[in-house]
């Protein structure tokens, strides 16, 4: 699609909002299931925060439930969001091949859906919000690459493998690390996105690998305070320029991480958009309402809409690397106030 008819587009939608309440009443006034996947890390707690303040920007009716990182529990949130009339649905599904079912039963029943964050292995869905997981392990990897001079070893908190965002950023990550960087070890860690887990087993490795130099973490929320701990624990926790400094690169864009790597405990992260994520998705679900239609291409808000299969539509949101002070090539200063992560209150 191109970018003015998109722009034409999104201009409609959010002129709406001024002349709709969220009542019902109109195309604004749809109600709308909103699931979401987990509250135990602060990613999520603030793509929470950031779902009421767009709904009601966009003039719809929430309801919402949390799945509570349970597949179990999605399937059943979703009946009990069908019960209550909603007319699309956002979802987060973290088990991306097994909520397929699920996505099937609505499409019978014709409500539209939009997944954040993930995309379904399969299954139509109306749109994926999501940023490129990919190139999130690309930048970690150059990154530490980069910071490394192109040799040590480096631990690797990996998410769940059965998530397409866990796939995405580890496959990414380790073909980077053997294309650029060969005298770099990667020391893959399976996590499930558990921080308990990461921890154990962070705690293992350095015990067996005490040469580790580098640590990337596939989500701060997850992860970012087992880590300082277990580093801490071992006479770690020292800032860059000291021999002991082991190089930490992240991904979410958590205010906590950008404290720390203001506090030089952490040297970067990938700023995961939870304000966009919420933005856009609540968006397109009621541009799906509405019966809007949407193609590849760039659009008027800095990403670009691609295609990675066959009636599947992906806006990629962009999702920077942040330094403490934004001299690496690309990156931004971890005190940029247009960062998310600065501005969560």
């Amino acid at each position: 699609m191109k970018r003015k008819t998109f722009a034409v587009l999104a201009a409609t939608a959010l002129l709406a909002t001024g002349c709709n309440d969220t009542k019902g009443g109109g195309a604004a006034g749809k109600t709308i299931g909103v699931d979401y996947p987990r509250s135990d890390t602060d990613f999520w707690n603030s793509y929470i925060k950031y779902v009421p303040q767009y709904g009601k920007q966009l003039g719809l009716d929430l309801k919402t439930t949390n799945s509570e990182n349970d597949i179990a529990k999605l399937t059943a949130n979703v009946q009990t969001l069908i019960g209550q009339g909603v007319k699309g649905v956002v979802l987060a599904p973290q088990d991306t091949a097994a909520v397929a079912p699920t996505l099937g039963q609505l499409k019978q029943k014709k409500i539209p859906v939009v997944t954040v964050d993930t995309r379904p292995d399969t299954g139509d869905v109306y749109m994926v919000v999501r940023a490129d997981n990919r190139a999130y392990g690309q930048k970690a990897c150059k990154f530490l690459g980069d910071t490394l001079k192109g040799t040590g070893k480096v631990a690797m908190l990996e998410g769940d493998l059965a998530s397409i965002n866990g796939r995405d950023r580890t496959d990414a990550f380790n073909q980077c690390m053997k294309q650029g960087y060969p005298n770099i070890k990667v020391v893959g860690l399976p996590t499930e996105w558990k921080g308990d887990v990461g921890a154990n087993k962070l705690q293992t490795a350095l015990a067996a690998n005490p040469d580790i130099n580098g640590i990337y973490m596939q989500a701060g929320g997850v992860f970012l305070a087992p880590t300082l701990n277990v580093l801490k624990q071992k006479g770690l926790l020292v800032p860059a320029g000291d021999p002991k400094h082991i190089a930490i690169v992240s991904n979410d864009g958590i205010a906590e991480e950008m404290k720390a790597i203001g506090a030089g405990q952490i040297d970067a992260t990938v700023s995961q958009p939870a304000d966009l994520y919420a933005k856009y998705a609540l968006f397109y679900i009621k541009a799906a309402v509405a019966g809007q239609k949407f193609a590849p291409g760039k659009t008027d808000h800095g990403s670009v809409i691609v295609a990675p299969r066959p009636g599947v539509l992906e806006d990629q949101l962009p999702a920077p690397l942040v330094t403490k002070d934004g001299a690496y090539p690309g990156s931004l200063k971890a005190t940029d106030p247009q960062l998310w992560g600065n501005q969560i209150k």
